[in-house]
């Protein structure tokens, strides 16, 4: 059987990031699962990196592609802070980022989002999809659980949120794809960034709201075994 398998073959892989502008900063927002094909690789992965003191992106697509543009932008940019001996604006990050893709566009497989707040422009949000693209946007969203999620931002998202009700937003939009999307799951992981600095939160899977028809969280298959079954139907 193992060998039908064509272990060369495409993997499609999956996951849903959001980067929402809000009055004073901005929201990043990731769930953890990271999958090849039918296999979840990693069930509690951080997609939310740290380029700068002030700037986070948010990767999909292939975790290795994303991972080394991650890293190269990030060795660029500690150059770029000691030449200018101040940290790098959410622009300069978000065209660094552009560039390596867009360069490199027939080789990489990896959408990213670059989130932060700078004391030039306040809160800025860059997404920069397959191909290198750089987009301004108020909000953006990534990945296989983003085809779920349009039309609830088109509907739920508002000009002037709060702190608060930023993180609220990207905290149900994730767990809404991670219901729908297979290839989405585990946790969600948020950071707010603003002119205060840096806060990360985290949102265990057990902890978030259950749409549809999703199955409550159990601790094991024992646990669904000894869950009390209805009564059979006396049939006269």
């Amino acid at each position: 059987m193992a060998s039908d398998m064509d272990l060369n073959a495409p993997h499609s892989m999956g996951t849903t990031i959001i980067g929402v502008t809000y009055n004073g900063g901005v929201v990043l927002g990731a769930d953890s699962r990271t999958s090849t094909g039918v296999y979840v690789a990693n069930r509690a992965s951080d997609k939310i990196t740290q380029l700068t003191d002030n700037v986070y992106v948010c990767r999909s697509g292939s975790a290795a592609d994303s991972q080394v543009v991650s890293d190269y932008v990030r060795y660029f940019l500690h150059q770029h802070t000691i030449q200018l001996g101040e940290p790098a604006t959410v622009k300069v990050c978000a065209n660094l980022v552009r560039l390596l893709s867009y360069g490199n566009k027939n080789m990489l497989e990896t959408g990213l989002i670059v989130g932060g707040w700078d004391k030039y422009e306040g809160g800025k949000i860059y997404g920069i999809p397959l191909g290198g693209t750089l987009l301004e946007l108020p909000f953006t969203i990534g990945g296989s659980g983003s085809s779920y999620l349009y039309g609830f931002f088109d509907q739920a998202w508002k000009e002037g949120m709060t702190k608060d009700e930023a993180e609220q937003l990207v905290v149900k939009a994730v767990s809404l794809a991670i219901a729908r999307d297979g290839a989405s799951g585990g946790v969600v992981r948020t950071v707010v960034i603003n002119s205060e600095g840096v806060t990360r939160n985290y949102y265990p899977g057990d902890k978030l709201p259950l749409w549809h028809e999703e199955l409550e969280p159990q601790n094991s298959l024992l646990d669904i075994l000894n869950t009390a079954s209805p009564e059979p139907m006396n049939i006269q």
